[in-house]
């Protein structure tokens, strides 16, 4: 099963995706996390022109259409392994949400696995850049509403489901395991 966790900066993916990986390890599933920029050269040049102070801007977006493209194949292939669970921090949603034009990135991310599910942490806004660095040139509110509302209209394109990141941690952690046991045969009512 590939698992996709998409949201605006500051939606809690990582802490969420480790909190998963545990949970479902200790129920006897064998995981691995991926996370989107990798750390393949690509995914290196990627995480430098995201520091830009034009990283917003329609040159440096196409390209970096390009780039997402290029390193999201480097992960491909393991995602044949049926053996084991892949719970993915960003994935070629992530492009559609941030890049534009939409029919370019589309073809772009033509081989790129959809994902089984994707679990959509949806946030405030004010509260993501609260919680960001504001290193990158995307963590402004301005432009994380625009990319919000690309995932909110993005998600019913997949088998989803969206999780309010607004709560606690634990309450995220605990919606997100309902949300995903009935895909795995686990008891949703068990989870406490």
């Amino acid at each position: 099963m590939y698992i996709v966790f998409e949201g605006i900066d500051g939606a809690g993916k990582s802490t969420q995706i480790n909190l998963l990986k545990e949970w479902l390890e200790a129920n006897g599933f064998r995981v691995e996390t991926l996370i989107e920029p990798t750390d393949s050269e690509v995914g290196k040049l990627i995480r430098e022109i995201l520091q830009r102070p034009d990283a917003t801007s329609d040159r440096v977006q196409k390209t970096l259409g390009l780039l997402f493209a290029a390193d999201r194949m480097f992960i491909m292939d393991k995602l044949e392994d049926k053996s084991k669970i892949f719970i993915s921090d960003r994935s070629f949603i992530s492009s559609l949400a941030y890049q534009e034009p939409a029919e370019w990135i589309e073809v772009l991310n033509r081989y790129a696995k959809k994902p089984d599910l994707l679990i959509l942490l949806d946030l405030d806004v004010k509260k993501s850049v609260a919680r960001t660095s504001g290193g990158d040139t995307f963590e402004n509110e301005e432009f994380l509403t625009g990319v919000k509302e690309n995932y909110l209209n993005l998600a019913e394109n997949y088998e989803h489901q969206i999780i309010d990141a607004n709560n606690g941690v634990n309450k995220v952690s605990s919606d997100i395991k309902k949300a995903v046991a009935p895909y795995l045969g686990i008891c949703p009512d068990c989870i406490l």
